[in-house]
């Protein structure tokens, strides 16, 4: 069922599509508001930190869609509510106050969008507050500049409150934003890239949070912090030259890493580089990006009946969620409308819309250690070595599979017994005859070269496996080289499609290949070692693009203790542009492994041979 609240034929090409996109997302949460209360209840689940901050949380994420249309000269229809509840809610005295923060706090990180509040709209917001009530909001975020908090992109919350406070004339404390600035330079990597915390993933969160934030600073900031100002533009724009290549001609975004509910946050960085006047591409290629990635959104089902965003991500789903994840958290996706901050004069609403431009493939990302593939109707990612140390759920479905699709998603675990319950897509999988799989999690060793990426990991302390990630043409290859002291079952998935209607089989020894609709996803089994050729399904709700249950082709071999060399080639995509005659070729010599196709050779050297 769609809802009927949110005008899902909206064109999203102007700048008033917009405004109203965003107005129908507010307006559909209005009869969830707890007018006395100063939060917004949307549902009876909750996250770690329980129910009420979580109706807090819900509550002030709406602002990053409120702010932007308060900075573009408009007040939603519900302006007199969101006044009245930051009264309330930042008022000890009131029965709505939002409490005094305590460590590790997540009403730290909802205080940022007061910030950018106060910077973008305390023309229109402070008036209707009294000097009293002006102080009482200032005290209450004020208690961030203290708040113990994660090691990560927090420390860039209590600098956002500093840059709204410095924007409207309220005390700014400076040691405050050196102390956080100096925590997040631990984690420069170069080149555009920051790790979200020191030894953390490179995910989305770089792009949504570092380079968004770091913009907002370095636009607000100039005047009183010019040279790290222009070190937070620098940054961003060589950021831009590689995330450039997370987004399909489409408008979708890869699937990758944790808080994918967060959805059309994946551009944010791209309005934030709009309202920043990043110089990095044309406004017409920036208009694309963004509006293709919202209009992809609107062709998914993020709303629930009511028109309230699930949690989920192509739809509403529990299953994929993180234990932070409350009923309000999807609005940060909110931050993307940034760009209705910039009147309908801009050079970006007055450009014409533009494709994506040339972009070579594959596409390396040495300090991610991802390789971005560039395939007719099809973007995918290889990787190795990421791993969110907080163990969230789903964390190896998440970031440890090989490899990332836009148009077949990837699949989370339901469990470990049971090739249909552990996600086999995209990974290798082992067991001990027991039907308990394990596949990789955490590398010891990880090495990024042009199109090829290494990684070495052990799923058990007896058993070591090299495994090469190649990038060729429109072939994924794999080369694994493993050395057990087990005795082994293995399995090894390519990508997932719908099994709706189910997919015709081609499994025999050596290869499996699905076929589906418009899609093909085929596995080969190149040499030495024979594997047989099989398809799982997995439960459904476990991929997050689509709820059918998933068809993952696998091929399966056994393992004696001892050395083993594993080779494959996965191709997925347009059934019509799958050639069983470009399968790639492989030669062996001298422990270099030659891989051919009419795209061009590689080679690969192992550590060692079997």
């Amino acid at each position: 069922m769609q809802p009927e609240n949110i005008t899902l034929t909206n064109p999203l090409q102007q700048r008033s599509d917009l405004a109203k996109w965003v107005n129908e997302i507010l307006d559909a949460v209005t009869p969830f508001f707890k007018k006395e209360a100063s939060r917004v209840d949307l549902a009876n689940f909750t996250t770690h930190y329980g129910h009420s901050v979580a109706n807090m949380e819900a509550f002030s994420r709406l602002l990053w869609g409120v702010t932007p249309l308060l900075a573009g000269g408009q007040e939603p229809a519900q302006f007199s509510f969101y006044l009245q509840a930051i009264k309330n809610g930042t008022n000890p005295a009131h029965a709505g106050y939002w409490g005094d923060i305590g460590d590790y706090d997540q009403r730290v990180v909802e205080m940022a969008v007061y910030g950018l509040l106060l910077a973008l709209a305390h023309r229109t917001l402070l008036p209707h507050f009294s000097e009293q009530e002006k102080t009482r909001l200032w005290q209450w975020l004020k208690q961030s500049e203290t708040a113990a908090i994660p090691d990560n992109n927090w420390h860039f919350f209590p600098i956002l409150v500093q840059v709204g406070f410095q924007q409207c004339g309220m005390p700014v404390n400076r040691d405050a934003i050196e102390q956080h600035f100096a925590a997040m330079e631990r984690y420069w990597l170069g080149e555009g890239w920051y790790s979200d915390g020191p030894g953390r993933p490179r995910d989305y969160y770089i792009s949504m949070g570092f380079h968004f934030y770091g913009l907002i600073y370095a636009t607000l900031m100039a005047d009183v912090d010019a040279e790290r100002c222009a070190i937070l533009r620098q940054r961003a724009a060589v950021f831009a030259s590689d995330f450039i290549h997370f987004f399909a001609d489409d408008g979708a975004a890869i699937p990758f890493g944790r808080s994918l509910t967060y959805r059309f946050a994946q551009a944010a960085f791209w309005s934030a580089a709009v309202w920043a006047e990043l110089d990095v591409f044309s406004p017409g290629v920036l208009k694309g990006i963004v509006l293709r990635h919202l209009r992809w959104w609107m062709q998914q089902q993020p709303f629930d009946r009511d028109g309230v965003l699930s949690v989920g991500y192509s739809y509403s789903n529990l299953v994929m969620a993180e234990d932070y994840n409350a009923p309000g958290s999807p609005y940060w996706g909110l931050k993307t409308a940034l760009v209705l901050a910039l009147g309908e004069e801009s050079a970006f609403w007055q450009a014409e819309e533009l494709p994506l431009p040339p972009r070579r493939s594959p596409h390396t990302v040495p300090h991610a250690a991802q390789i971005l593939v560039h395939q007719r109707n099809h973007l995918w990612m290889l990787t190795s070595g990421q791993l969110e140390l907080n163990n969230f759920v789903n964390t190896e479905a998440k970031y440890c599979k090989f490899a990332y699709s836009t148009r077949f998603g990837f699949t989370v675990e339901r469990g470990r017994f049971g090739l249909s319950h552990a996600s086999p897509d995209s990974m290798l999988l082992l067991s001990e005859h027991d039907n308990y799989w394990r596949g990789r999690r955490e590398c010891q060793d990880v090495i990024t070269g042009d199109n090829q990426i290494y990684s070495r990991w052990q799923p058990w302390h007896d058993v070591t496996i090299d495994s090469w990630l190649v990038a060729l043409g429109d072939w994924q290859l794999r080369l694994h080289q493993i050395e057990t002291a087990r005795d082994l079952d293995s399995v090894e998935g390519g990508f997932s499609l719908r099994n709706r209607p189910l997919p015709e089989q081609h499994c025999v020894t050596g290869e499996s290949r699905l076929t589906s609709g418009a899609d093909t996803s085929a596995l080969f089994c190149l040499m030495p070692q024979p594997r047989q050729g099989e398809m799982v399904l997995t439960p459904p709700n476990s991929n997050l693009l689509f709820a059918d249950r998933a068809a993952v082709p696998l091929l399966r071999g056994a393992l004696a203790p001892g050395k083993h060399l594993l080779i494959s080639a996965v191709w997925a995509g347009d059934r019509a542009g799958f050639d069983p005659a470009s399968l790639p070729r492989v030669s062996i010599n001298d422990r270099i492994v030659r891989l051919s196709t009419a795209a061009g050779d590689m080679a690969v050297t192992l550590t060692e041979l079997p």
